[in-house]
């Protein structure tokens, strides 16, 4: 890399860590707490690309890159910011910065991004408008997961885009508050959003009057996979009679619509028609570094209503961590209003989190037809290094993940043929002796019993 960065971050520890791995990579680096020192340097033309906070002690990172562009539009600016909150990544993708990271930022992938920016820095980029100031700080999408940063930037992108959105995942996961984020930030917000069911397409006349009331502003058809043929008939008719000036569509579903088209549930015409950009929310057990995020956001929003102050312990944390989350961030909402309820010690503990979750399923649904062994097993691993915290499991993974795929696909063999060692080796595929030294190391208790199949 070659060319000179200009940082700017209130915190000094960030600010040498910056200014140590720019200068081994072959850069100068300009570093300082203030905005009007950066500007400043913006406005002597110093600088090849800026690095910016969002929050700092005289203002705001965001505010000022609509101001560099203006001034300098070939200068690139990357956003960081420990604010993790889509209405972050949206201003910062509004003002036209080059890139935003959430803080904590991996370094690699900063350096990286730094590098492409130096190499694009020729390329002229367009100036832009400051974005306009949007009141939505109470929306509990936080996360400084990749997966959430990812969809945040793909909203940021598609906001005022005419073309209709399919909203996908798991029950829980948010996908309506996701439509209405979208409508709320976007440049239809001041236009009405119509949310639309089965039962408002029971008639022609109904369905037509949807997209009237709607006008230019947004319609939301929750869970179409659940729409009877006949509503999907008079959906597609709607959709095809809407003017220029109609509204924009959003649907959402947590079903697999090419799975239920391929059964006849759901209609080709349809999906094509809705299909235009798809949004897959991730489900919250594939989102562990989030899951604190967003119950101290939920114990903040509890303090707010009036319950009392309470702090997770950190074995809780552990817990919380741990858990599968099958009903998501919905059901994690509810987890931390009830342990927030519970009062008596200041500290949420984990037997009051274990007291909690014993009474709650805890097994992962399926997310899908199309959801193999493979990509379970692989969901499964993630999810395992992502416990760890950032540091590696123990030594020995391989015989304990072996181990822990071993005994209970034995075990579900022998209860699905009632014991039978010999039907148990057959449908394994497997030598009966095999069989037999499997169930000793594992210390399988096996029970004959007549097996209705």
């Amino acid at each position: 890399m070659d060319g000179t960065v200009l940082v700017a971050d209130d915190d000094r520890t960030i600010r040498t860590v910056l200014t140590q791995a720019l200068t081994r990579g072959g850069c100068k680096v300009h570093a300082t707490s203030s905005l009007l020192t950066l500007m400043r340097w913006v406005k002597e033309g110093k600088g090849d690309l800026v690095i910016t906070d969002v929050i700092m002690p005289d203002g705001n990172g965001i505010e000022l890159v609509p101001q560099i562009n203006s001034l300098r539009p070939d200068l690139p600016v990357i956003v960081i910011s420990a604010q993790n909150t889509i209405v972050t990544a949206i201003k910062a993708t509004e003002a036209d910065a080059y890139h935003y990271l959430p803080k904590p930022f991996d370094l690699p992938d900063l350096m990286k991004r730094v590098s492409r920016a130096l190499a694009d820095k020729s390329q002229s980029r367009a100036q832009s408008s400051q974005a306009d100031e949007v009141v939505a700080e109470d929306l509990p999408l936080v996360g400084r997961s990749p997966a959430m940063q990812s969809l945040y930037q793909v909203i940021a992108r598609v906001m005022n885009a005419d073309l209709p959105i399919l909203i996908t995942g798991e029950s829980g996961t948010g996908k309506s508050l996701i439509a209405r984020t979208i409508h709320d930030l976007g440049d239809r917000r001041t236009m009405p959003l119509v949310s639309a069911t089965g039962a408002d397409f029971q008639n022609v006349e109904e369905s037509s009057s949807l997209a009237s009331r709607a006008r230019n502003g947004t319609l939301l058809l929750d869970e179409v996979a659940d729409l009877p043929l006949e509503a999907q008939i008079r959906i597609v008719r709607m959709l095809d009679d809407l003017k220029e000036d109609g509204p924009r569509i959003i649907a959402t579903t947590q079903a697999n619509l090419a799975a239920a088209m391929d059964k006849g549930g759901f209609r080709q015409d349809l999906y094509y028609r809705l299909g235009g950009m798809t949004l897959k929310l991730p489900p919250l057990r594939d989102r562990i570094d989030d899951i604190m995020l967003l119950a101290r956001h939920f114990a903040q929003r509890a303090e707010q209503d009036g319950l009392p102050t309470r702090q997770f312990d950190s074995h809780a944390v552990e817990l919380l961590r741990a858990y599968s989350w099958p009903g998501n961030v919905r059901q994690l909402e509810n987890t931390v209003r009830r342990l927030m309820l519970m009062g008596g010690e200041m500290r949420i503990l984990r037997s009051d989190v274990k007291s909690v979750l014993d009474n709650q399923p805890e097994a992962i649904p399926t997310a899908g037809d199309d959801d193999g062994v493979s990509t379970s097993v692989a969901r499964h691993l993630r999810r395992y290094f992502d416990l760890h915290g950032g540091h590696l499991p123990p030594a020995g993974l391989y015989q304990r993940i072996l181990r822990e795929v071993e005994l209970p696909l034995i075990e579900t063999a022998l209860d699905a043929t009632g014991g039978n060692q010999a039907k148990c080796a057959e449908l394994l595929g497997i030598n009966r002796n095999t069989l037999r030294k499997k169930i000793a190391e594992l210390d399988i208790r096996v029970a004959r019993r007549r097996k209705l199949m």
